[in-house]
């Protein structure tokens, strides 16, 4: 008689390393909650105590909401427009953004894909320009716009952002792992010009790198504080940082308002992260795939 050879199953080994796999991934996930929970709890903190009385502030530590939440928002527009600081800091970063990402593109695409004579030495005098302080770099800046008079306006933070070395830096990398030279030789033989070639082609396909580097510099543009401090001069243009300075001056012990005018000027851009966060993992692993 001929036995039959039974072919061994493999589900009593594999079961074993799955249920570990399992086991290490919910270690995994409880330490990422509990790291999350870390990040979390000071700007929750900042805004519970935008809520409370300066003297509730003083005596105890929170976790609940309080109920002066109204009062500290009237005692705050008594002497500071926060919204009109939001509206300041809303133009100057979209419009600083807008900048950084346009001629950012343009001038990595023109790195990347236009070899002419000291190419190299060029972009490496643009990343050391990058190794500049940038409060050093507002004295010349400073000269400038006084000399194009264009103190105490808008067009003084906005103007220096279409000079980002950083902006091209990234995105020349991004071109360089990603765009091929067939696309420009291509629009080249149906009669495209250069910047109809960027505008139409190559900067559609730059857009998961684009809105990386967007919340990069909107978030930046938002933050700046030395740059307005120095180059505007007018409360009713001053952006969020620097009223919130203001109100230290205004409110030096009331607590309360001072934590409801931080938390209105940072809730705006953890929004933004939180909108966009998937573009930057998106364009980081576009760019480890194709490098």
């Amino acid at each position: 008689m001929t036995q039959k050879i039974m072919p061994q199953t493999t589900l009593g080994r594999d079961a074993q390393p799955k249920s570990k796999v399992k086991t290490s991934h919910v270690f995994i996930y409880i330490f990422l909650v509990l790291l999350a929970i870390i990040c979390i709890v000071p700007f929750y903190i900042m805004i519970i105590y935008g809520t409370h009385t300066n003297s509730e502030i003083a005596s105890k530590f929170i976790f609940l909401p309080g109920s002066a939440l109204v009062e500290n928002y009237h005692s705050m527009m008594e002497n500071v427009n926060i919204w009109r600081g939001f509206m300041n800091s809303l133009i100057i970063s979209c419009c600083s953004t807008a900048l950084t990402l346009y001629f950012g593109a343009l001038n990595a695409y023109g790195f990347a894909k236009f070899k002419f004579k000291g190419n190299k030495v060029l972009f490496w005098f643009v990343l050391a320009t990058m190794m500049v302080p940038q409060q050093l770099g507002l004295v010349g800046t400073f000269r400038i716009m006084y000399l194009l008079h264009l103190l105490d306006t808008y067009a003084a933070l906005i103007l220096p952002a279409a000079a980002n070395a950083f902006a091209v830096f990234f995105v020349k990398q991004f071109i360089d792992g990603t765009i091929p030279d067939e696309i420009m030789e291509s629009a080249r033989v149906d009669g495209a010009g250069e910047f109809k070639t960027f505008n139409r082609i190559i900067l559609p396909m730059l857009v998961p790198a684009l809105a990386a580097l967007g919340i990069f510099s909107f978030i930046g543009s938002w933050n700046n504080f030395m740059g307005p401090l120095v180059l505007l001069f007018s409360n009713d243009k001053y952006p969020l940082p620097l009223l919130v300075q203001l109100l230290q001056g205004y409110y030096g012990t009331n607590y309360g308002v001072q934590y409801l005018g931080v938390a209105l000027s940072v809730l705006p851009i953890i929004i933004a992260f939180a909108i966009f966060s998937k573009r930057i993992i998106g364009s980081v692993a576009i760019g480890a795939v194709k490098g």
